[in-house]
C-alpha cells in the first residue's frame, strides 16, 4: 500500500488538478476544467491512506469497485492503478461531447440516458421517463424496468 505521502506525490503531478485542504487532515483535489459541475477526483484523500476517485463516468468503470456515489476505494491501489485511475477520471470529465446510453428491453423499446448538468435524465424519444441525482440511480432504474445498454 502507497502511503499518504506517496500518493500525494502522484497526484500532484497531474497539473490540472488543484489541492484543496479540508478538514481532520484529509485532502480534495479538484479538477476545475470540468465540463460537469462535478469537479471533485480525488476525494478525502486521508494521511492513513484511505481515500477515493470519482469513476462514475469512466468508460471501463466495471473495472472497479464503484459505490452508490460513483467513487472508487483507493486504500490499496498500486502507483500504477492510481495514476490510471486518476488519468480516466480526468479524461471522464474532459469530454466535450454530451455523455448519452441508449438501452433497449426485450419488447425493443429504447430509452435515451443523457446527462443534464448534474442530473441524469431517461427520455422516451423526446418525453422525459425520469430523472436521478446520480448516474448509477439512473441505471438501477433502468435495470429494474427490464432494459440493458445496447
Amino acid at each position: 500500500m502507497l502511503t499518504f505521502e506517496e500518493k500525494l506525490t502522484i497526484i500532484e503531478a497531474f497539473p490540472t488538478l488543484k489541492r484543496k485542504d479540508v478538514s481532520l487532515g484529509r485532502v480534495n483535489f479538484q479538477f476545475p476544467d470540468s465540463v460537469l459541475d462535478k469537479k471533485n477526483i480525488v476525494y478525502h484523500l486521508h494521511p492513513n491512506g484511505n481515500g477515493y476517485v470519482y469513476a462514475e463516468l469512466l468508460n471501463n468503470k466495471n473495472d472497479y469497485d464503484v459505490d452508490a456515489k460513483g467513487m472508487v476505494n483507493i486504500r490499496d491501489f498500486s502507483a500504477i492503478e492510481l495514476r490510471k485511475i486518476i488519468h480516466e477520471a480526468i479524461e471522464s470529465l474532459s469530454e466535450q461531447e454530451p455523455f448519452q446510453e441508449t438501452w433497449i428491453n426485450r419488447k425493443n423499446q429504447i430509452l435515451d440516458l443523457i446527462n443534464d448538468y448534474d442530473s441524469w435524465n431517461v427520455y422516451a424519444g423526446e418525453m422525459l421517463d425520469g430523472t436521478f441525482s446520480t448516474y448509477n440511480a439512473a441505471v438501477d432504474y433502468l435495470e429494474q424496468e427490464g432494459f440493458k445498454r445496447r
